[in-house]
């Protein structure tokens, strides 16, 4: 069985690139029909960006085996990996449509009366998608087990 990459930013970018480039040619097709975007409907990725970062740094200290801290179940390492590559391409796909949608409605600002209250939602979304990214990359990073000597004799210094 193979081994487990770690999330490569050149995958996100191209995931957020293909979601802004589906969700400008929507808003192109239909932005007019749509209801105008709730301010604050992406803070909910900045929300589990923070816990994700949380769980992060908890579980990066279990693996460590920091004292205080109860040792992880190689199961729970690889279900928080795959949450944080499944919320870091979420985030990236969200970045990219919260992206197409502040760069369809930031230049209409003046000329269409909902433009303005969707470049906040779209700022916040994006903002808040970025956190999620964020926080999942930490959290897959915290994952990573820690480097082991491979002579136990230089763990105290000398050599037998």
């Amino acid at each position: 069985m193979g081994s487990v990459r770690f999330t490569r930013p050149r995958d996100l970018a191209v995931a957020a690139v293909l979601a802004a480039l589906v969700a400008h040619l929507l808003l192109i097709a239909g932005y007019n029909s749509l209801p105008r975007l709730p301010a604050f409907v992406g803070l909910t990725f900045l929300v589990l960006g923070g816990v994700e970062a949380w769980f992060g740094s908890t579980l990066r200290a279990r693996i460590r085996r920091k004292p205080g801290t109860l040792p992880v179940e190689a199961l729970v390492a690889a279900r928080a990996v795959a949450l944080a590559k499944a919320s870091s391409l979420a985030g990236a796909i969200m970045v990219g449509a919260w992206g197409a949608v502040l760069l369809y409605v930031a230049p209409r600002f003046s000329d269409l009366e909902a433009a303005a209250g969707d470049t906040l939602a779209a700022t916040v979304g994006l903002v808040s998608s970025a956190a999620l990214i964020g926080g999942a990359l930490w959290l897959e990073h915290c994952c990573r087990t820690p480097e082991e000597p491979e002579d136990p004799d230089k763990i105290n210094g000398f050599r037998g």
